[in-house]
């Protein structure tokens, strides 16, 4: 940290002494963070690897855990691509040296993105980008708000919307060639974790379900990703959030979303916004630990808004973009020289990517008209005194014609001058291996979220224990069949609608498929089948208890096997009501309007169930049809009911009896068939299967669709080059 320190000082004191155009000759003096021995030599354009210098051979180990890298004595050309990396402290006793990866160059040369209303005046949100990253480097894309950094960060990883059209060219190490899986990570600005586990567990599980091969295998390559985020202090503490009070800082969060995707030990690596919603000290702690991974060799892409001084003089190279335009693409003292040059020198103590972004940023046209009759101590409220649209077309312009310029062109024509290593695609993990380790991480949370799970549970006995003391000693009178029913419609209707209560957790579910299906470290179906596998034993314990505790208390019929079907009923009926959860959930995305939703539904099916008019009396539009067929609560009382009284009789006076079908006829609608109970279980259960159709096609819809669209656009560009 001291090191950071002198050098951050170092880089201040040469900065504040370029204040003015004439002083803002490269200084020897001014360094960033470089290798010992090399603190006062920048890097080069010239940098660039050659690739008949060195034979990189990349072999994939079974099960695709590590990577082997052998090569021949680097020359000096390539020797320098390291320059860039953050110099090393002597690594104590014990310490584990982190692993080399073999990286990647990426080139894109004149990439324009075009997205369909999405800019006021032009659909144009990339204009013409021609930029570049090396390997052990760290490039970053910086610029104001809606500017095309998170765009331009999809386009070169391919993962644009199916709305998106990219033109232009992207190079993966000389190759016009999609990015394979598992060569590469991406790192959204907002991930979803889980907080009821340790980052270890959480780390492992993502293992599983990303690499083939045998569970011991994995231990290792998590080992390796906690030890290169710097979590090894964190490794057995919970994640933390949602059901808990405390959990890892958000800088610790943000570097375990960045762990998971290192645990394929990608060769490069794009992150977008890794300083969102940090604090000073966390981000320099962030771009340290970042600056370290990229000097094992990997190729780093990131987007950040804004930086302190300290961070900004951890960058390799900055790409600058306002509106889509490229600004400028180079080194960060190159950047300074740009400005100055345009006439935009950085004034003394100020940070370079705020002066950056004030030169370029609009928004602050609207902050010096309202200000325009304010002065501070120094004079001018800003150091920029054009407008920043004419700001930037001055800087594009000055950029264009420099030779920075040049020198970016003509480091894209050497870097696609001949084709390097290609990478390869590694192995997946099974679909059985994905449904089972879903499975078990399902019902590990289940077994610790308390407040979505257990206390659920304690929730539905206490209720099903204020019904059944309620209805409890009514006995087995023909007078006590109507309460008796009003009993059973209560019980189902009330628990439907408690278990409303787990949309959160539903929500959160599918969020974290979405983050992981976008990955491809999970799929549609495989979510699904391991979402009800795991719920199915949560569901159980809760229709069976609930069940116990009101059959006994209401004091329906003693017999075994009618107890076992009133908890099968039940528990169907649970199921169904949870896939009608996943629907409305997927659809809205929203815990409000999801809850507001279900209620609605909920109202609507138990005004249609048959208990408030019997359903033979029901108006036809609508309330009878379709409405009584839809209402699970139908089916569920209906088969409760036959289940309870078809078989039995009651006396009228001394010598008539009744069955109990007749007795129902007024209020309840029942089939006098001894099959009907078992009938309507069946429908309980199509519905429950159907239900779950519905939520395969709207999250396929949804998040499986852009997957399956970006594949597609990949195959076609492919196929365009290798035709061309």
């Amino acid at each position: 940290m001291e090191e950071i320190q002198s050098q951050s000082d170092n880089y201040r004191s040469s900065s504040s002494s370029a204040s003015s155009p004439a002083s803002r000759v490269p200084s020897s003096n001014f360094f960033y963070l470089r290798k010992p021995g090399s603190l006062r030599q920048p890097i080069s354009f010239e940098d660039s690897p050659e690739w008949d210098d060195t034979d990189i051979d990349v072999r994939v180990e079974e099960g695709g855990d590590s990577i082997n890298v052998a090569t021949t004595p680097a020359s000096p050309s390539l020797s320098k691509l390291n320059s860039g990396s953050l110099p090393s402290p002597r690594l104590p006793e014990g310490a584990i040296i982190p692993r080399k990866i073999a990286g990647a160059s990426v080139a894109w040369k004149d990439l324009t993105v075009t997205i369909k209303g999405k800019r006021k005046y032009s659909d144009k949100v990339i204009k013409s980008s021609t930029c570049y990253a090396l390997p052990g480097t760290m490039t970053v894309i910086m610029g104001p708000a809606k500017s095309g950094k998170s765009t331009l960060l999809r386009a070169i990883a391919g993962r644009l919307h199916p709305s998106a059209r990219m033109y232009g060219e992207v190079f993966v190490n000389g190759a016009k060639s999609q990015i394979p899986y598992g060569s590469y990570g991406y790192v959204e600005r907002e991930t979803t974790l889980i907080g009821s586990l340790t980052v270890r567990e959480f780390l492992y599980y993502s293992a599983l379900l990303q690499l083939p091969g045998f569970f011991c295998q994995k231990k290792s390559v998590v080992e390796d990703a906690i030890h290169a985020m710097s979590l090894g202090d964190h490794a057995n503490k919970l994640i933390g959030g949602h059901c808990y009070m405390k959990g890892l800082p958000s800088g610790e969060r943000r570097l375990v979303s960045i762990a998971r995707e290192l645990v394929m030990r990608p060769r490069i690596l794009f992150i977008d916004e890794p300083l969102y919603h940090l604090d000073s000290v966390s981000a320099l702690l962030m771009m340290v630990t970042l600056k370290r991974l990229a000097s094992t060799g990997y190729t780093l892409i990131l987007t950040i808004y804004q930086s302190s001084t300290e961070v900004f003089g951890l960058f390799d190279r900055i790409c600058l973009l306002s509106n889509g335009n490229t600004l400028f693409f180079g080194e960060t003292l190159a950047c300074l020289q740009h400005f100055s040059n345009a006439g935009f020198p950085c004034p003394i103590m100020q940070s370079p990517s705020d002066h950056f972004l004030r030169a370029i940023n609009t928004d602050f046209d609207r902050i010096i008209a309202m200000c325009k009759n304010w002065q501070d101590d120094n004079g001018d409220f800003s150091s920029v005194n054009m407008d920043t649209a004419v700001a930037i077309r001055t800087l594009e312009a000055t950029y264009k014609s420099s030779a920075d310029a040049a020198a970016v062109e003509t480091m894209i024509l050497k870097l696609t001058e001949k084709e390097g290593p290609a990478l390869k695609s590694k192995g997946k993990a099974s679909n059985a291996t994905r449904i089972a380790v879903l499975t078990w991480r399902s019902l590990l949370v289940v077994s610790r979220e308390w407040k979505y799970y257990w206390l659920h549970l304690i929730l539905y006995m206490l209720l099903t224990l204020c019904i059944g003391t309620v209805f409890s000693g009514l006995g087995h009178s023909l007078s006590s069949v109507v309460t008796r029913v009003a009993a059973i419609f209560v019980f189902v209707s009330f628990c439907s609608l408690l278990s409303i209560a787990r949309v959160p957790a539903l929500m959160k579910e599918i969020k974290i498929y979405a983050c992981e299906e976008s990955n491809q470290h999970s799929s549609t179906l495989v979510f699904l089948l391991a979402q009800l596998l795991s719920s199915i034993p949560f569901l159980f314990l809760i229709s069976i208890s609930s069940s116990l505790v009101f059959y006994f208390l209401v004091g329906l019929e003693d017999q075994f096997s009618l107890l076992m079907y009133f908890v099968l009923n039940f528990f169907m009926t649970l199921l169904v009501n949870e896939g009608i959860m996943l629907v409305v959930a997927t659809l809205w995305q929203d815990v409000f309007w999801s809850v507001l939703t279900l209620l609605c539904i909920h109202v609507v099916m138990m005004l249609s169930a048959g208990y408030f008019r019997i359903r033979n009396a029901l108006p036809g539009p609508v309330w009878m049809y379709p409405m009584s067929y839809i209402a699970f609560h139908t089916y569920s009382i209906q088969g409760l009911l036959e289940n309870e009284y078809l078989g039995t009789s009651f006396a009228v006076g001394q010598v008539r009896t009744i069955s109990g079908f007749q007795a129902l006829q007024g209020g309840y609608n029942i089939s006098p068939d001894s099959n009907s109970k078992w009938k309507n279980l069946l429908v309980l259960f199509l519905m429950a299967i159907g239900y779950r159709i519905i939520v395969f096609i709207l999250l396929f819809c949804f998040v499986g669709r852009k997957i399956f669209m970006r594949k597609c656009f990949k195959c076609n560009r492919d196929t365009t080059d290798h035709t061309s």
